[in-house]
């Protein structure tokens, strides 16, 4: 479509030349580039459904609206992360592994251009484009992540603690390559911007909602990509594997991404106790709220020199909307094992708006030169029409093809926390605190370790028992769920 659009304006008719050739010619363009359906869609709108069915409960209606948007051949990665997501929360964690596996392929498939030639990724980064969502999309680098965490929790949930291994190595793989890939980006965007002369800090963009990113909780972060909670539960796994040197490795980690917590210091503190045969199992359970924040685009001017002109082009940008985040428990209590507190580990909301924050001066150097190109194809199409026809159009195309992407992985959590401590074996029931009231969950807890995961969402509160169906309540007053093993 770029060339197309430069070739359109080359030969562009000299004024002397019917100008309704003109016209047809610069409405070509228009229709080309409208006909580009990628470049006028707008994820935020497509998903609402979905996520209005699934916090209402509704997993099956909302698992076919989302198989419904586009061809079985135009199932991409962030397809397969919300699918798996959608079948985790409904209980198939069968289905939801064969979403997550095709979603990880594709990951791979990034990681090994990464490794083995990074320069192709990294011309991306300042390439004029029509639209930023003709962009393939490979995810953002917290998803990446995210990805092969949730895959181990899946593997967990079915008992398979060796595979759940697999899934946590290849997660600290694949932190080492975001690490190296997102350095050689950050200089090569410096290098790019500093010779166009371009500014590319968010917090410079007029208008442009800085309070949304700009935020202690962000600040804290060490990057976007990074989880406290997927360290910890590497820690957790690997010491239920008997590792207890990788364990230690897994907890210090989660510890220096979340410093200040008495639960993550007693987890790496109890690794030199021998394990008592009590008659008691280490417990942990993993609750997570709300909604991962989505991403909508917002209209902003750019200044942009036309030879002795500055005209100020209409340029989009990506803004963060926060979606539920969900009142976490402050407390679990277990019957006949007394209360255990609940810590907060992981905001996926803050890694969104970090992990855009980094994306940022790539996003505004893109849309300079966007915008740059535009206005010298309008200048260029000024002089062949002087009555202003093509001109209009080409400005009409430009308009119609300026939006932010607004894609990103929707059904993720806001929130994970923890809770963790020494349980009797054998059934207990769990009480939940909520802001809506109490849930009730009966467990059936056997070996050494044992994990208990609860999403709370819309209101209503998920229990994931592998075999059967999901669980789903509202979460009002004190209730009872079945049997819910992870």
């Amino acid at each position: 479509i770029d060339r197309l659009m430069r070739r359109t304006a080359a030969r562009t008719p000299a004024p002397e030349a019917d100008p309704r050739r003109s016209l047809t010619a610069g409405l070509t363009v228009v229709a080309l580039v409208c006909a580009s359906c990628a470049a006028l869609r707008s994820y935020d709108v497509e998903l609402s459904d979905t996520i209005a069915l699934a916090s209402a409960g509704r997993l099956k209606a909302a698992i076919g609206t989302l198989e419904s948007r586009g061809k079985a051949s135009q199932k991409d990665l962030l397809h397969f992360m919300e699918l798996g997501e959608l079948q985790r929360l409904q209980g198939n964690l069968a289905d939801s592994q064969a979403a997550w596996r095709k979603a990880d392929a594709m990951v791979q498939a990034w990681e090994r251009v990464a490794r083995s030639d990074p320069a192709k990724l990294l011309a991306g980064a300042a390439a004029y484009a029509v639209n930023e969502k003709l962009r393939p999309y490979d995810g953002h680098d917290y998803e990446k992540v995210m990805l092969t965490t949730r895959i181990a929790m899946n593997h967990v949930a079915l008992g398979d603690w060796d595979n759940a291994r697999v899934e946590i190595k290849k997660t600290h793989e694949r932190e080492a390559v975001i690490a190296n890939l997102r350095a050689r980006q950050v200089e090569e965007i410096e290098r790019e911007a500093k010779t166009r002369g371009a500014k590319t800090q968010f917090r410079e963009l007029n208008g442009y909602p800085v309070a949304t990113l700009d935020t202690p909780e962000v600040a804290a972060l060490r990057n976007g990509y990074q989880s406290a909670f997927s360290h910890y539960l590497a820690g957790y796994v690997y010491e239920a594997l008997g590792e207890p040197g990788l364990a230690a490795a897994g907890y210090r980690q989660a510890i220096e991404l979340q410093p200040n917590q008495p639960l993550l210091e007693r987890a790496l503190e109890s690794l030199d106790r021998p394990r008592a045969d009590d008659g008691q199992t280490d417990l942990l359970v993993v609750i997570e709220t709300g909604l991962a924040p989505g991403r909508q685009s917002r209209g902003f001017s750019l200044p942009i020199a036309s030879g002795n002109d500055l005209v100020w082009f209409p340029v989009s940008f990506p803004v963060l909307r926060s979606e539920e985040i969900g009142a976490m428990p402050e407390s679990i209590d277990i019957d006949g094992s007394g209360t255990l507190a609940v810590t907060p580990l992981t905001s996926i909301d803050a890694m969104a708006r970090r992990a855009l924050q980094d994306d940022l001066p790539g996003i505004m150097l893109r849309g300079i030169i966007r915008s740059t190109v535009k206005a010298a194809m309008q200048k260029q199409a000024r002089k062949r029409d002087p009555q202003g026809l093509s001109e209009l159009a080409f400005a009409l195309g430009g308009l119609l093809t300026e939006s932010a992407d607004e894609r990103g992985w929707r059904t993720l959590p806001a929130r994970i926390s923890i809770a963790r401590g020494r349980v009797t074996l054998g059934t207990q029931r769990l009480r939940i605190r909520t802001a809506s009231g109490v849930d009730s969950v009966e467990v059936d807890l056997t070996g050494t370790h044992a994990v208990v995961s609860v999403r709370v969402l819309g209101g209503r509160v998920f229990t994931l028992p592998p075999g059967g169906e999901t669980k789903i309540r509202e979460a009002r007053s004190t209730f009872s769920f079945a049997q819910a093993l992870w």
